[in-house]
């Protein structure tokens, strides 16, 4: 496996955006909500450096199954627990590829009346667009590769990693 972004760069990174987070959502009812399974490490370690008063919850959708690409068909396993109607919501993502996954789940919350909407993605990948998606905050832009680690998962492995990883093609 190669080491794409090492972990003091992800770690310098996720502080940067909590700071940018915490400057724009002073004042605000802000609820972040992590799109499991894939966003739990970002999101842990992004909450932390939030510093101002949130709530948290989680959505499980899936598109990808087994599979190193995605098949374009969203389902929701898990929704939320909170009530987002007039609170200004976070969507934490850990990659944003075709943006259908992104635009499906955009388009579950908006239909719930939240105050404002935005998302964070650690990994951004735009040369995969099918949909024009908007990404409010990005930890790194990168090439359409297979990754890994730091949440992200093939068949469900590799998710522990503490760095991002292109996979080997015969993994």
């Amino acid at each position: 496996m190669r080491i794409l972004i090492d972990e003091r760069k992800i770690e310098n990174r996720v502080k940067a955006l909590g700071a940018q987070i915490t400057a724009d959502y002073i004042d605000k009812d802000l609820i972040v909500i992590g799109i499991l399974k894939g966003a739990v490490l970002f999101m842990a370690d992004l909450v932390k450096k939030i510093d101002i008063p949130l709530s948290i919850d989680f959505m499980a959708v899936s598109s990808y199954g087994k599979s190193t690409r995605s098949s374009g068909i969203v389902r929701i396993l898990k929704d939320l627990d909170e009530e987002i109607e007039g609170r200004d919501v976070l969507i934490v993502e850990d990659i944003v590829d075709t943006g259908l996954t992104l635009k499906f789940l955009a388009e579950n919350i908006l239909s719930r009346n939240p105050k404002s909407l935005k998302v964070c993605c650690l990994l951004d990948k735009p040369s995969r667009r099918k949909v024009a998606v908007d990404v409010d905050y990005v930890g790194f832009e990168i090439s359409d590769e297979f990754v890994v680690g730091y949440g992200l998962d093939y068949a469900q492995k590799y998710r522990n990693i503490p760095f991002i990883g292109v996979i080997d093609s015969n993994a």
